[in-house]
């Protein structure tokens, strides 16, 4: 069977790309992005999947905020706005054999837009979670994810990525993950990610 478009825990990782302390007010809905990262990050650790970041420029625009930092299993600055232009986020994905990569972070249409593009033409497969990505404006997130897809990468939501994880009840995980999923809502509200629907 092809696994090409199927998420798995054994050839995953997870890049959060510059969800920096002074990046963030300016970001539309950054409390949402934040959560929904942090539920991500969270259900990758519980499952196995190596959580890496990258910071942009962290001695002026700070470092990761927390808790996302606390549980990167890597993390590397840079200056260049792709996460593939250098620090070694771009080796220790083919070192590690990890083939797919699920991409959260800010911009969604700059450092985040730039890294998806250059991992697809490095020949990963790439998905980006939709709900925990974000920029200043509507429109260059619309218009960065509309390209994104165009160039190959395939969109998800935090939450159907983690339960492709998962993969079945029957997962030792599974009730824990069931736990963040019901705390998760419970932050969330009625309204859901609504907000975030642009």
């Amino acid at each position: 069977m092809n696994h090409q478009y199927r998420l798995k825990v054994e050839d995953t990782a997870l890049l959060v790309v510059d969800m920096q302390e002074k990046l963030l007010p300016k970001i539309m809905m950054a409390e949402e992005v934040i959560r929904n990262a942090s539920f991500l990050v969270n259900a990758a650790k519980v499952l196995g999947v190596p959580v890496l970041g990258t910071e942009q420029y962290p001695k002026g625009l700070g470092p990761t905020v927390e808790p996302i930092r606390g549980m990167l299993t890597k993390v590397w600055e840079k200056q260049t706005f792709s996460a593939v232009g250098e620090g070694g986020a771009l080796e220790y994905l083919k070192s590690d054999a990890r083939i797919k990569v699920v991409v959260a972070g800010i911009e969604a249409h700059i450092c985040v837009m730039q890294t998806v593009l250059d991992l697809l033409n490095q020949g990963f497969h790439v998905f980006v979670c939709v709900d925990a990505v974000s920029s200043r404006y509507a429109i260059d997130v619309k218009i960065a994810l509309k390209r994104m897809q165009q160039a190959g990468a395939i969109l998800v939501t935090a939450e159907s990525c983690v339960y492709e994880w998962l993969e079945t009840a029957a997962n030792p995980a599974f009730k824990e993950i069931s736990a963040m999923v019901q705390e998760r809502m419970r932050q969330i509200g009625p309204q859901g990610n609504a907000s975030l629907n642009k």
